[in-house]
């Protein structure tokens, strides 16, 4: 079945392939490390990451891109009112920003490229761009990019951009996203800044040169993709379009993908709304690293997600849902073959499961459908459960649904259970920042107790079942309830888990 996704560049949704047969090159704006990244930062890298793994599903290479930026106006200024080199400040957040990504299970691109550890390619870029007399410099010493000399500019954002005023520049990396004005290819050098000697003089390099530089390098003249925030569209892709194709004269990305915004609460997201949120700060909640995750894909990347803290509990209880009834289908003793009575009910079981595969297929395909796709694996999960209540599945419908579980989580990647490791992780950092007063107290409490403590209470509960000294039980099971320790008992023996 092939695969499908919305281009932006070309307003419609059309196959996505590999053009040299192997891997799809492509390449993704990665963050810009001046803070901790956002739960918003965070939707788009998730929705990269069900792309990668969806193309990979569909038995194709990857070879994905990802820049840092690690120096730019907001990287200047935090790093000066912190008193830091911006290099010391920048490695930190990068530092959190990648423990960020490995606690949402998103896989690491093939190459991760940062902005400083390229100027002479982006100055390259700016001496070719000079010789076809589309960048100029002032005199103040930086150069900028003349849009009057690119006839095509604005074919992604599909902005009306006739009335562009030859020689009205913006030297701002973060400006008004309805300029469209010269912008800034190479900054000259100001008191205090970081900078580098090059041959078109001292200085550091404009946002939006690093990206061009970067995709040109690892990719070549002409990739598959281009990824990114729908924020991200314009200038900010709009110029790398520009630059590199003012440079080498054909297509930069063949297919451009967007993920839109999410809200939160209704709400866009801000610190002066008060409803700002990192991945660290949804952590020391008591909220689960997975269950974010899940609702950050719980919406296809297109629409714009409402994040709020009732789905955040519903995603929770979707996790375990998934994660018990995985744990019931591996670890179940299914029968080779059912009673005769149940055997005329066994291939429809098996066509449940069929057409589950199927429908998860297929979502995932048309312009990756998360919401399509998780809810033809809970169809399954009903209609498998009650089979398994009735007694009528057997372990050749309970290995296809295994089969199935293992090709959703190739995608989605939430049963294995690191949560509690996870936000355990999350304490320390904030131990280690003097942060520890923003956790839940609670969960403090809760994670001081190791999973051997708890190990070893369920087995004095079992014992003193068994010894029919039901209270004892009972105060265990009560006593592990108050530091947020589930028990649920079964005919396989007892399981446990953390709110």
């Amino acid at each position: 079945m092939a695969l499908e996704l919305f281009n932006t560049l070309s307003g419609k949704i059309e196959p996505l392939y590999a053009s040299d047969g192997a891997r799809l090159r492509f390449y993704c704006c990665g963050p810009t490390v001046y803070d901790y990244g956002h739960i918003g930062n965070f939707r788009t890298f998730l929705h990269v990451d069900v792309l990668r793994r969806v193309i990979k599903l569909h038995g194709i290479g990857v070879h994905h891109v990802m820049n840092v930026t690690d120096v730019d106006d907001k990287i200047i200024r935090n790093a000066a009112m912190a008193g830091e080199p911006i290099n010391e400040y920048t490695a930190m957040f990068e530092r959190a920003f990648f423990e960020d990504m490995a606690a949402l299970n998103v896989e690491f691109p093939e190459q991760v490229a940062r902005a400083t550890e390229n100027i002479p390619e982006m100055v390259a870029l700016i001496e070719r761009l000079a010789a076809e007399d589309i960048a100029y410099k002032t005199e103040d010493g930086s150069w900028y990019f003349r849009i009057k000399r690119f006839p095509a500019y604005g074919q992604l954002s599909k902005k009306d951009l006739d009335g562009i005023e030859d020689g009205a520049r913006v030297d701002s990396d973060d400006y008004d996203k309805d300029s469209a004005r010269d912008f800034a290819l190479w900054k000259a050098t100001k008191p205090g800044e970081t900078s580098w000697d090059t041959p078109i003089g001292p200085g550091r390099p404009g946002w939006h040169i690093e990206c061009s530089a970067m995709a040109l390098k690892y990719l070549g003249d002409s990739f598959d993709l281009h990824a990114g925030g729908e924020d991200l569209m314009f200038p900010h892709h709009e110029n790398e379009i520009a630059q590199s194709e003012a440079c080498t004269h054909v297509q930069f990305a063949r297919h451009w993908f967007h993920v839109r915004f999410l809200l939160v609460e209704g709400k866009k997201m801000s610190k002066s709304e008060g409803n700002f949120y990192t991945l660290r700060d949804l952590l020391l909640k008591g909220h689960r690293a997975s269950a974010i995750r899940f609702l950050l894909l719980s919406v296809p990347y297109r629409q714009q997600l409402n994040f709020t803290f009732d789905a955040l509990a519903a995603e929770t209880a979707a996790v375990d849902r998934l994660r018990t009834f995985h744990q019931r289908i591996k670890t179940g003793k299914w029968p080779e073959q059912l009673p005769p009575l149940a055997l005329d009910l066994g291939p429809s079981l098996a066509e449940t499961i069929r057409i589950g595969d199927e429908k998860f297929t297929t979502a995932l395909a048309n312009d990756l459908n998360t919401a399509e796709a998780r809810a033809a694996i809970f169809d399954v999960l009903r209609t498998v459960n009650s089979a398994a209540d009735q007694n009528r599945l057997t372990k050749t419908n309970a290995d296809a649904t295994l089969a199935l579980l293992t090709r959703f989580d190739s995608v989605f990647a939430v049963l294995e259970d690191r949560d509690a490791e996870l936000t355990r992780a999350a304490l320390t950092w904030a131990e280690s920042q003097g942060r520890l007063d923003e956790a839940d107290a609670s969960l403090v409490t809760a994670l001081s107790f190791s999973d051997a403590d708890i190990d070893a209470l369920v087995a004095e509960r079992t014992l003193a079942k068994k010894q029919r000294n039901f209270a004892r039980a009972d105060a265990i099971r009560n006593e592990l309830l108050q530091k947020g320790i589930l028990l649920e008992d079964s005919k396989d023996g007892v399981r446990w888990k953390r709110k």
